[in-house]
């Protein structure tokens, strides 16, 4: 019986420990559930701040992005001007008159001391005369010093000095993609120096024009959304650096959110000789020739990989001097290779009448040089 007491008292305290051991794994659980919960709640309430934190800073950024666009466009404005083609009565050429009627498009100083940088088609051709208007109300005469109209830009020159000059950016590097502005006077005087946002949406673009039945092409375009309308013709498309990049003259009517703006580069020589001498004597080649994005335009089954294809040489010019032939193909001038007209117009403009130019081409599929002596155009 004794025996019998002793095995029942075991099983009652192994019995016992074995709930002990249960209450303290219970016990045990309940506490780490706890701390867990606890550091879950703590990594919640930090990971909150962190993302609550992130949004401030991004709010922030934005503002101060914000703000240095506004500073920029408020900047550049003061170098934004009106030009019309007829002088109107009154402290403004801005009016509810017909923009074409008024020949009204847009401009920028260039230069502090008066001049203007627009289209050929606002201000019209050389030694004629055009009006502009500044942000300070006044309307100045002023005088065509330059007109190219293959691309559509001119240089007109004001007297007055002290102006606000915009910056030039460099139109070789610009990406698509990247965000630009677009500044103008749309349709008058109430909507002047109206600003238009937008992206670069593809680089050197080709179009082709029909006037009075004459095809004509313009190359080596920047093609944005920026909304340009009648107007805006001659305005500036600047970058985030407040630099201008282009201006605007081009805009399909047929499509929605396709405008041309003229690569500022196409120009600079041009404006820097005006800037230091107040003078620019514009040497030529004498000769139309174009790229290999123009192929898609003409009915014909040529091509070629590199270089200009002459497509004209004009009569008693330094290019039919030294024997230039429609056909020829241009690989460089100078050493400087050539893959559109622009490169080969652009260096021209860093040229005097007189100088030399050294030209390697291609002609029947044998590479020849060719010496020009440029001409005074």
């Amino acid at each position: 019986m004794s025996d019998y007491l002793k095995e029942d008292k075991k099983k009652r305290l192994k019995g016992q420990l074995i709930k002990i051991i249960i209450i303290l794994l219970v016990f045990l659980c309940i506490i780490l559930s706890y701390i867990t919960y606890d550091n879950i709640k703590i990594s919640h309430y930090e990971n909150n701040d962190i993302k609550i934190e992130k949004t401030v800073q991004t709010i922030e950024e934005t503002k101060k992005e914000d703000k240095t666009v506004i500073s920029m466009i408020q900047d550049i404005n003061e170098s934004i001007v009106g030009i019309s083609k007829v002088k109107n009565i009154g402290s403004s050429i801005f009016s509810a008159e017909n923009i074409s009627d008024l020949g009204l498009g847009t401009g920028v100083i260039v230069s502090s001391n008066g001049y203007i940088l627009t289209n050929a088609h606002v201000s019209g051709e050389k030694y004629s005369t055009c009006y502009v208007t500044h942000i300070d109300g006044n309307t100045y005469k002023g005088n065509v010093v330059w007109s190219n109209a293959d691309i559509d830009l001119s240089i007109v020159k004001i007297d007055k000095n002290g102006l606000k000059e915009a910056m030039l950016g460099d139109s070789d590097k610009i990406q698509v993609g990247e965000s630009v502005y677009a500044i103008g006077n749309p349709i008058g005087f109430e909507f002047q120096r109206t600003v238009t946002a937008g992206i670069v949406s593809a680089l050197n673009r080709t179009i082709k024009f029909e006037e009075n039945e004459k095809e004509t092409y313009m190359e080596d375009l920047i093609q944005t959304d920026a909304t340009i309308n009648p107007g805006n013709s001659g305005g500036p498309l600047i970058n985030l650096e407040g630099e201008i990049i282009g201006i605007n003259g081009v805009k399909i009517t047929s499509a929605e959110g396709i405008s041309f703006a003229i690569p500022i580069n196409s120009v600079k020589s041009v404006i820097k000789n005006f800037k230091e001498t107040g003078k620019f004597e514009e040497a030529t080649l004498g000769v139309f020739a174009f790229d290999k994005s123009v192929l898609g335009y003409i009915d014909t089954n040529l091509r070629f990989n590199e270089g200009i294809y002459v497509e004209n040489v004009n009569n008693n010019s330094a290019a039919q001097k030294a024997g230039l032939k429609k056909g020829d193909i241009i690989l460089s001038i100078d050493n400087k290779k050539l893959e559109r007209m622009c490169d080969l117009r652009c260096y021209i403009y860093t040229k005097k009448p007189g100088d030399k130019v050294k030209l390697e081409v291609q002609r029947n599929y044998r590479k020849v040089e060719i010496e020009a002596t440029l001409k005074k155009k």
